[in-house]
Parts: C-alpha cells; structure tokens; sequence
C-alpha cells in the first residue's frame, strides 16, 4: 500500500458521487426485484421488506462513510481491510469483489438485454438460439453478443475517459429518477387500496391468504433478504475515493444521501406495483410495464419499457465503474499483475484493468443466463459488507501510537490488577491501550463466530425454536447471550480520541448489529454459491502464492495512510 499522490484524476464532487451511488444501485430493484418479492415472498408488505433491507443497507453505509473519509482511497473494502488487518484477509476481500462487481455488471446488462429482446417479441433470442446455441446445462441457451456488446460499449467509455462517460451517466441516472416518480404519481392516480386486504377466499393457490402480509412476517423477513441485495451497489461511492475532490466530507454525504433516495424510490415502486395490480398477479421479470398493461394504460407502459433500458445503462455504468479500481488497487500493490496497475498518461484511468474487466464481465454476460448470473451473487460483497464493520470497530479502539508511551505510564500502576479487570476495564481508562485494543481486535472475531453459530441454529433448526423444543432453543440462546456479554465488554473499553470528520454513530452497536445481519444472509444462500466462491478464492490463492507474495509492495504504511 503506497503512500503518495495519486495517479487518477481527481474530478467527483459530492453530488457527482451521489449521483454515482444511486446509478449504480437503483436498476435491477426496481425493474425485477419488486414484481418477485412481492408475489412470491411478501405481497404488499414488500414495503416493509424494503425498509428492513433499506435499514440494513444504512448500517452498511454508515460504517462504509467512516471508512471512506478515513482511507480515501481506490479499492473500497480491499484497502480498508488491508490498513487494519493485513495484507492476506485484504486479498481475499478484494479477490472475490472483481468476480462480485463483475457477475453484478453482468446481471445488469443480461438484463438490458432481456428487456430489448421483450421488445422486438423475443425474435433476438429465437434467431441466436437457432444461430449459436449452446448445450451446457450450466450456461445460458445461446450466446448472448448483445450484452456482451453493452459491456464493450461501457467499457470503452470507462477506459477512454471517466469524466466524459460519468456525464453520460449522470443524464441516465436523472432519467431513471424521472421514471421512478412518475410510476409512482401514476401507481397514487390508480390506486386501489383494496389489494392491500384481499380476503383469503379471493386468492389463488399457491399465494398465500391474501391481506397485507399474505406470507406473514416470516415471507416479509425472506423478502427483505432479497430486497437486501437491491441495495447493493452504494460502496462504489468508497471506491472511487481516490477520484473525489474532498472524500472525507463528500463520501459521508454521498453514501447517506443515496440511500435515502434509493429507499424512497424502492419504497414508491413498491407501493405504486402492488396498489395497480394485486401481488398474485405482479410479473417477474417485467413488472412494471406489465402492470401499466393490465391497467390499459399503454403510452405509460410504453415510457417505462424504454425509461427502464436507459436506468437499467445508468446501473451497469455504477457497477463497472468500481471493479477496475478493485484490480488497480489490487495490482498497485504488487498482488496481481503490475499491468494493471498502470495510469493511461493521457486519460488518467487504469487503462487496461478497465479492458480485462470488460473482457471478464462481458464473456460472463454472454454465456450465462440472467436467472444463474443473479444465483451466483452476493456472497462477496455481503462479506466484505462485514469486514468493514468489523474493521470500524477495530479501528475505533485502536490506540494511537504517538500517546501510546504516555498512556502506558499513566496507567502504569494498572498493571498490577487482574487481568479480569483489565479485561472488564474496572480502572475506567479513557485512552486506549494495546492491551485494551488487542482485546476488542479479539472480541470482534469471537463476535462474528457467535454470529455465525447464532445463525446456524436459526437456519437448521428455526422451526424447531418456534415450536418451544428446549434442546433448540437452548442451541440459540447460548450464541445470544455470548454476543451481548461479548458487546458489553467491547462499549466498556477506552476509545480511540483521533478526529474524523465522519464517525459511524452508536459505535460498536451498529456495526455489530451489521455484522450479524451480513452473517446471517451468508448463511442463507445456497451451495452453488459456496461452490463457486471456493473455486473462485482457490483460483485466487493460487495467483497470491506464486506470484503475489514474491512482488507485494510490503505494507509498513498503514498507520501513516490512516493519519493522514
């Protein structure tokens, strides 16, 4: 990790960022996610999912906003972890985020794709299937060259100028915005608030007993977990860090201020879809213009098809724009291939890390389908989500090595009590000490493996625990209480006095409430996601141990890149 001035050109301000956020995070949500949860998971209590997720994701952003006015610097989770943990967790975090921010851009323009071949009747896909079909039942049906040929066309605009293709970008994610609000004003001017509390007796099979919360709280808490990954996207505001004009004031503001426009959004879909239409009746893929058509309303269905494409471009440009810092930063500090770390001299972006990602998106987009794209996601960056906490927590009670020797002599005399004292901090220390700080680095990873036994037992034996077995119930409390002793533990330490200009509120609670939210939605997804991230990280450690370890650019900076 080197210290010094940066290469890229440093042009985003704090709306450039937001803007940035929101582009990258507001697509699939609205044009996908919000017909499937509310049909097949929660009803009209799809708001209520997307509040939950929307509370989640702001955990997530706090401790990201921390971070980036701390470490404004490319390559968002991977150089966090790097300063606080060390070079090989960093490597991992931001090995598994090229093929995460890659299989996300991949989804996004599978899905423009999908949406344009919706339009012409599906004659796209008949005549390439018929043209280039491919018979591998792990891969889409056909070659997909469309969405390969939206990666390249993106690709190109990264690669050739960032600052001219951001504006671009800009003028879609206003466009999407726009289309937001008024599907939300036409969903208000056709509501019908009956759908909200359809009688049981009027809904098919299949779906639930109708009401508000057709599925009950646990189809509400499901679908927020899918909803969950509709926020997904808002860290590319961290990521590009080392581009923003004043990141320690602009990151915090981005991060926040989109959420809260995401929320909004997600939260007036939701409720436009699900009062046009009753939620048994919600399409899957198309929702929106579905819903304009059974209304009749065919000019708005119309201007959603072709809004959504144009949304749908603003959310690719947001995913790719952080994967090629991801590589740069990567590469920059000698763990993978040093060509990628190299500064176009004339436009100023990590050139040909922003060709091998186009390459690497684009071959995904076209050779697998929509639906195994998006089973393929998330384990990656909901841990890196977690890494971030936990390295906020960390970092919040390191101490400082500049008054280290002064807080040891004052505190001198505590070396004398127990170690149980020192541990429960019963000399009411206010300046962090290595031993008070080694304690917390060691009480977050006990912290995290409680999270992950606690969410064990509800994934393995949650119905159990509702039905009072005593051996269940057991199983669960005992987590649950190492968690809470292990958290009083932690908020009784001295805390680090350095100024920040952003500090994640209510530390350590919400980054640890965070980090047990993350766990828990590892846990839930399923073993081909488990299977391709071991191969993806063998491949990865492949490349760390013969060819990483021998050009790193050792890490003897950290503390200088944290003060700065």
């Amino acid at each position: 990790m080197v210290v010094g001035e940066s290469l890229l050109e440093k042009y985003l301000g704090k709306w450039d960022l937001t803007i940035l956020g929101i582009g990258a995070t507001m697509g699939v949500g609205v044009y996908v996610i919000s017909g499937e949860v509310s049909r097949n998971y929660a009803g009209p209590g799809i708001i209520l999912s997307f509040a939950i997720a929307a509370f989640a994701s702001l955990l997530a952003g706090l401790c990201y906003a921390e971070f980036g006015s701390r470490v404004p610097k490319a390559g968002s989770a991977y150089v966090y972890c790097y300063v606080t943990i060390g070079e090989f967790m960093a490597f991992i975090i931001g090995w598994n985020l090229i093929l995460e921010y890659a299989i996300g851009s991949a989804s996004v323009a599978k899905g423009i794709s999908n949406y344009i071949d919706a339009i012409t009747g599906n004659t796209i896909s008949k005549f390439m299937t018929e043209l280039l079909p491919i018979h591998v039942s792990f891969l889409g049906a056909y070659a997909d060259f469309m969405a390969f040929g939206i990666i390249f066309v993106i690709t190109l605009g990264l690669a050739f100028g960032a600052r001219e293709s951001s504006r671009v970008s800009n003028i879609f994610t206003m466009v999407n915005v726009s289309l937001v609000v008024f599907v939300t004003v036409c969903g208000c001017m056709n509501a019908n608030f009956d759908y909200w509390k359809i009688p049981a007796e009027s809904v098919p099979d299949g779906y639930g007993k109708g009401g508000f919360l057709p599925y009950g709280i646990i189809g509400v808490i499901k679908g927020a977990g899918m909803c969950f990954f509709a926020f997904v996207g808002f860290d590319v505001i961290a990521t590009a860090g080392e581009e923003a004009k004043d990141p320690k004031t602009s990151i915090p503001f981005a991060i926040c201020v989109s959420l809260i426009v995401i929320f909004t959004s997600y939260f007036g879909i939701s409720s436009a879809l699900t009062l046009m239409v009753p939620y048994f009746d919600q399409d899957t893929v198309a929702p929106l213009p579905t819903a304009f058509h059974q209304i009749g309303w065919i000019i708005p269905q119309y201007i959603v098809t072709f809004g959504a494409i144009f949304g749908m471009f603003s959310c690719l440009y947001g995913a790719m724009f952080p994967l090629p810092r991801i590589i740069y930063a990567l590469a920059d500090d000698g763990l993978i291939f040093d060509i990628f770390s190299r500064i176009h001299p004339k436009y100023r972006t990590p050139f040909y890390g922003t060709l091998i990602a186009g390459l690497l998106t684009g071959t995904l987009s076209m050779l697998f389908s929509l639906n195994q794209l998006v089973s393929m996601l998330s384990i990656g960056t909901i841990m890196a989500y977690s890494i971030v906490a936990a390295c906020v927590m960390i970092l919040r009670f390191d101490v400082d090595d500049a008054e280290e020797d002064e807080v040891i002599l004052r505190g001198s005399e505590n070396n004398q009590i127990s170690t149980l004292s020192r541990i429960c901090n019963c000399s009411k220390l206010t300046e962090p000490t290595k031993f008070s700080s080694n304690l917390v680095t060691l009480l977050v990873t006990l912290y995290a493996i409680l999270s992950t036994c606690m969410s064990l037992v509800i994934s393995h034996f949650g119905d159990k625990v509702l039905q009072r077995d005593v051996l269940s119930v057991i199983l669960l409390i005992t987590p649950i209480l190492g968690m809470i002793l292990v958290m009083i533990i932690i908020s009784r330490q001295p805390k680090s006095s350095k100024e920040l200009s952003f500090k994640a509120p209510f530390n350590p609670w919400f980054p640890a409430l965070s980090i047990m939210i993350n766990i828990h939605l590892i846990i839930e997804l399923d073993k081909a996601t488990w299977i391709r991230f071991a191969i993806w990280v063998g491949i990865g450690l492949i490349i760390y141990f013969v060819y990483g370890r021998r050009h790193r650019k050792i890490q003897s900076q950290s503390q200088e890149i944290l003060n700065e």
